[in-house]
């Protein structure tokens, strides 16, 4: 597992073993940000993300390479959320990025109550929690920290669908790669 592109271009990133960490694949990494990017380098600069279950952290560190100013990682795994430091330590990084080791509920409100507004916002649980899913989009649909900018994406397995509506969020694309697929949200207000 690497970083694509960006400051951090081909630097390697480590995961742990054992099924539940389940890093975003290189290839799935790649054609997200390009779908985001839409072709504009200058896409991810100065922007705010939210990876949700960030397991290694490939996600929200491939932001931090592309120019995002701040990336919120939220882990409830004490493991994972030592891996995702542990990935930051290895590329030098030292500000721009906060880890969270909480449940993504609670840490969602703690970020409301510091008034985070995020352009992009990534979920990925493991594919098993498929619970996880509703529940969190049906919480960001109500959250202050979605606006009508932000895009919400969510990777799943391609056998589980989390559905097309979270009133007022809706999906207006959905990308299917592999085993995987990306689900891609926005408000309607």
């Amino acid at each position: 597992m690497r970083v694509i592109a960006g400051k951090f271009r081909s630097r390697p990133l480590r995961s742990l073993r054992g099924m539940d960490l389940r890093p975003t694949a290189d290839r799935l990494r790649e054609t997200l940000f390009n779908v985001l990017g839409a072709g504009n380098p200058a896409a991810f600069e100065d922007k705010v993300w939210l990876d949700l279950c960030a397991g290694t952290g490939a996600v929200g560190i491939e932001a931090l390479s592309r120019g995002a100013s701040k990336v919120y990682f939220v882990e409830s795994s004490s493991a994972a959320a030592s891996l995702i430091r542990q990935n930051l330590d290895s590329l030098g990084v030292a500000e721009g990025f906060e880890v969270l080791k909480d449940d993504v509920s609670r840490a969602l409100h703690q970020l409301e109550t510091r008034n985070v507004a995020a352009d992009s916002i990534f979920l990925d649980p493991p594919y098993r929690m498929e619970k996880v899913y509703g529940q969190v989009l049906q919480l960001l649909s109500k959250s202050s920290l979605v606006t009508v900018e932000t895009v919400v994406v969510v990777e799943h397995d391609k056998r589980f669908d989390p559905g097309d509506s979270f009133a007022p969020l809706l999906r207006y694309r959905k990308l299917e790669q592999g085993d995987a697929v990306l689900s891609f949200y926005r408000l309607t207000r």
